[in-house]
């Protein structure tokens, strides 16, 4: 495939990985051979979280302890108090960063960085990373906070400790699909970062957090928040093409389109697009889902760029009541699963990422000798 000309090292490879794979011209995703369509349809967040973090889908047994390691969401007093403090002040991606980072001053493994250590720290950030979002979306509204249920799945406790009760089935399994949909997407700039701090021989805490800081950005983890704000401001289907193509006459960017390696129809946007049509059929005015696909076919039409994922996951997280600025954290937090796998890969034969830069400054000059 040849190098995007707008995406710096474009087509190099710069690790060999067993984590996850994408065909770009059949629009294929697997996860350790799997696909994605099928892991959707078919298995959890833990279950593949377990898959990320081990390479093999886990056994009845296998899954029932691993579902009750990453039951253990409680937070540590310290990050309570951290969240508690600062969740009027701080922006969502700056919190779930700076909790990640504090999560590491008491966990038990701290000292440890065997590969069985960095797989228990790896568990406990996925558990945890819910219950921060969660902690500090109720206190910066003045509420107090609902503590994490160690008999819920995943899913279904985040949207309790989001919302204050609890959700429907059919929200319980679309945020789940989301999830796994988020988990990992093979050598993405968050990874990529994670992968060269782990390179260094830093510990798991230090390159997750590093990884997030990287998935922050709006052309990263970031564009599903700016696609929201967008369809926000069209405000209807109907006056979504005209103002579509206003934006393309202005040059401005369209969030949740084309994708850096996909040139087919992003997989994971398929299954988001049909969750998204599902929950409009009830949900009333606006109407998020015929606004998206009112800019889908608006761009298909105007530059032949197919949907990515950013595009659907925005409708769906509105549709199950999640605010539109934090799409990314939960990004992160679904995306910390297969970071930790990347790291866990890196340093099992680890080398330093060490690549070079084309100088493009001034020859070598001689320093200008000044009168005293």
């Amino acid at each position: 495939m040849p190098p995007k000309k707008s995406v710096q090292l474009s087509g190099v490879v710069v690790a060999q990985t067993a984590v996850s794979s994408i065909d770009p011209d059949e629009g294929v995703l697997m996860y350790r051979g799997y696909d994605i369509a099928d892991l959707a349809e078919h298995s959890s967040y833990e279950e593949v979280t377990y898959l990320l973090l081990h390479g093999e889908l886990p056994a009845a047994d296998e899954l029932d302890r691993f579902r009750e390691a990453l039951a253990q969401r409680e937070l540590p007093p310290h990050v309570e108090q951290l969240v508690d403090r600062s969740a009027a002040a701080a922006l969502p991606m700056d919190m779930l960063r700076t909790a990640v980072s504090a999560l590491a001053f008491t966990d038990p493994d701290r000292d440890a960085n065997d590969r069985e250590a960095e797989t228990r720290k790896a568990a406990r950030l996925i558990a945890a990373a819910p219950t921060v979002v969660g902690r500090y979306h109720r206190r910066r509204q003045g509420l107090e906070p609902v503590d994490p249920d160690p008999s819920l799945s995943y899913a279904e406790n985040f949207l309790t400790m989001l919302h204050g009760e609890s959700p429907s089935e059919q929200q319980v399994r679309a945020f789940d699909v989301a999830m796994i949909l988020h988990a990992e997407h093979e050598m993405n700039a968050s990874t990529f970062t994670a992968r060269v701090i782990a390179g260094t021989g830093a510990d798991m805490h230090a390159a997750i957090v590093g990884g997030i800081a990287a998935l922050s950005g709006p052309l990263h983890g970031g564009a599903n928040e700016a696609a929201m704000k967008l369809f926000q401001r069209f405000g209807s289907a109907e006056a979504t093409p005209g103002e579509v193509h206003a934006m393309l006459e202005r040059k401005e960017k369209l969030y949740g389109f084309g994708h850096p390696l996909y040139r087919a129809y992003d997989p994971r946007a398929i299954i988001l697009k049909r969750i998204s049509h599902e929950f409009s059929e009830d949900a009333g005015e606006p109407n998020w889902y015929a606004i998206t696909e009112a800019a889908e076919r608006t761009v298909f039409e105007e530059k032949g760029l197919y949907p990515n994922v950013d595009l659907y996951s925005a409708s769906v997280y509105t549709y199950l009541g999640v605010p539109t600025d934090l799409f990314t954290p939960l990004f992160g937090a679904s995306r910390i699963a297969g970071q930790a796998a990347h790291v866990l890969e890196q340093h099992a034969d680890n080398k330093l990422i060490r690549p070079s830069a084309e100088y493009i400054g001034p020859e070598r000059r001689s320093f200008p000798v000044r009168a005293s």
